[in-house]
């Protein structure tokens, strides 16, 4: 080859690639957190699973993309790992779209497939068109690469060392691990299938010696997943584990078929002279035939996955640091959107649980006069504020990169949210400094008071807990905040008379009258923070 035929190849497959990354990141700003109700609708069996991760995969014509996406979504707790079996088993019939559409030679029209795709991202204004249309450039260009590939393979043909070479791959072996290498290191089998097309279609290679590269090539696309898993959860990782299983099952069982059947002979039959449909039709054959038989054993795999990789040390956290909040290495941005708002929005939960528990304490504490949760309210408290300030940052990183206008608005609303649970922390601990004074200073508040800051507790755990995402749903949270908010508004009032009341007839002294009414203005807060809260998770229902 001339160094002109391995430029372009190279560029080809920048093409390739780039067109790849187009397609995902189109399909990301298109669906954007509807991927995770999307998900959690369609795989609610095996039939749906397989489905979905078809769709997908064809969609953005890359099984590498869709399988990262369920690697991280199972580490979240957004899928289960029974859940992923079946996405797993579609993305992996839905890759072999790409070269179906090769061996059609829709190459032929990519340059005006981009070009339609282009224009409607410069000319239209309609956000979720110029999404769609982006996927579609993603196409054309994908597809304008693959022609260049081609065309710089072609002087191959005439070299006695590469033809060499690749009569070598009619060796099971050889080939098998000629394919998966070549796939790890390019981390895209949708690419590397159209590689051995490019070479098939110029005769250096037989359908006798590609079926084996092919079969290597789908267990070299599960490194992508793998290197994705590293740092994840256990769960997680299995889901890559069942990734690599239904591969080399595949690889396995198809590898002694063509040993010991005229299977390459059956589908050279069905596209005669046309080794660039024979490779695609080996390549869907593989993965719906494997996705047939493993799908009724699937919920086995899972559970072979469980006995590889059973729970381990690393599952426990540590003892300050985001527990939700993971940082998921992903070079596709589909799925990203979804799972970066379903971590959040577990992490946002757990704060207002903390914050939660530090409220009802702090109002025990006045209650009982007993200041002996002081120290663990207060290291509780220092969390809340780390919490705060870990989140926030994660928020802004976040919003720095590209987003739908409808998840830039709910990141938005978590950080306005984050910054309202941190203030009714710094509530709590107000309320037991007031604790602290009443002991320090000999004060003891009337059975009339004590009974009214019983209500101020119960209220305020009810507002906090009606906020709670395990409580309802985001367009219900506004309905309850308001009619809490209101009832708080009516009590501090109501409780502000009757404290006047009792300084006035001699029943409360002026340092029990001021530390009340500071107490009442706490109170009133609390409720204040508790519906911007929901007012920013109601912006997020729409």
């Amino acid at each position: 080859m001339r160094m002109e035929d391995i430029l372009m190849l190279l560029g080809g497959l920048a093409l390739f690639l780039y067109g790849m990354q187009m397609m995902s990141n189109g399909l990301e700003t298109a669906a954007g957190n509807k991927m995770k109700s999307i998900l959690e609708k369609l795989t609610s069996n095996r039939i749906k699973g397989v489905v979905v991760g078809a769709v997908i995969t064809a969609v953005i014509q890359s099984s590498s993309a869709t399988t990262v996406m369920v690697v991280g979504f199972v580490n979240s707790g957004l899928m289960t790992l029974n859940q992923a079996v079946w996405v797993i088993m579609g993305a992996n019939i839905g890759t072999t779209i790409t070269g179906q559409l090769i061996a059609l030679d829709i190459g032929a029209i990519a340059p005006l497939i981009a070009f339609g795709g282009v224009a409607a991202i410069t000319f239209v204004k309609n956000e979720r068109v110029r999404h769609i249309s982006e996927i579609f450039a993603g196409l054309g260009v994908l597809f304008i690469g693959m022609g260049m590939m081609g065309d710089a393979m072609q002087p191959l043909q005439q070299s006695e060392t590469f033809v060499n070479f690749m009569t070598k791959a009619s060796n099971p072996v050889v080939g098998i691990l000629v394919g998966a290498i070549f796939t790890a290191v390019i981390q895209s089998s949708s690419a590397s299938v159209g590689i051995l097309q490019a070479l098939a279609g110029t005769g250096v290679i037989p359908l006798s010696s590609a079926v084996y590269v092919l079969f290597g090539q789908n267990i070299g696309t599960c490194i992508t997943a793998v290197l994705a898993s590293i740092g994840t959860k256990t769960n997680a990782k299995r889901a890559t584990v069942i990734h690599l299983m239904f591969n080399i099952f595949g690889s396995i069982l198809f590898t002694f078929i063509s040993m010991l059947t005229p299977f390459v002979s059956w589908v050279e039959a069905l596209s005669p002279g046309n080794t660039v449909a024979q490779i695609a039709n080996v390549h869907t054959i593989f993965n719906i035939v494997t996705t047939l038989i493993l799908l009724p054993v699937g919920t086995y795999m899972a559970k072979l996955a469980v006995l590889i990789l059973p729970e381990g040390k690393e599952e426990t956290i540590e003892e300050r640091g985001l527990k939700h909040i993971k940082v998921f290495e992903n070079s596709y941005s589909v799925g990203n959107e979804a799972l970066a708002l379903a971590e959040l929005e577990q992490e946002v939960d757990r704060m207002r649980g903390m914050v939660a528990q530090n409220i009802e304490e702090s109002y025990d504490a006045v209650l009982t006069g007993n200041l002996g949760a002081w120290d663990s309210l207060k290291e509780r408290e220092e969390y809340i504020d780390y919490l705060n300030a870990e989140i926030s940052k994660y928020i802004v990183r976040q919003m720095s990169g590209e987003k739908s206008v409808a998840g830039s608005k709910s990141m938005s609303s978590y950080y306005i949210i984050v910054g309202n649970i941190e203030r009714i922390g710094d509530h709590a601990m107000n309320i037991l400094g007031y604790a602290k004074n009443l002991n320090e200073w000999g004060i003891q508040l009337s059975q009339e008071a004590l009974e009214e800051v019983r209500q101020m507790k119960k209220i305020c755990e009810k507002a906090l807990a009606d906020i709670s995402m395990h409580n309802g749903s985001r367009k219900e949270f506004l309905e309850k905040a308001a009619r809490n908010e209101q009832k708080i508004d009516d009590l501090e009032e109501m409780y502000l008379k009757k404290q006047i009341e009792r300084m006035k007839s001699g029943s409360c002294n002026a340092e029990a009258g001021i530390l009340f009414s500071e107490l009442l203005t706490d109170f009133e807060r609390i409720g204040d923070h508790v519906l911007n809260i929901a007012e920013q998770y109601q912006h997020m229902a729409r």
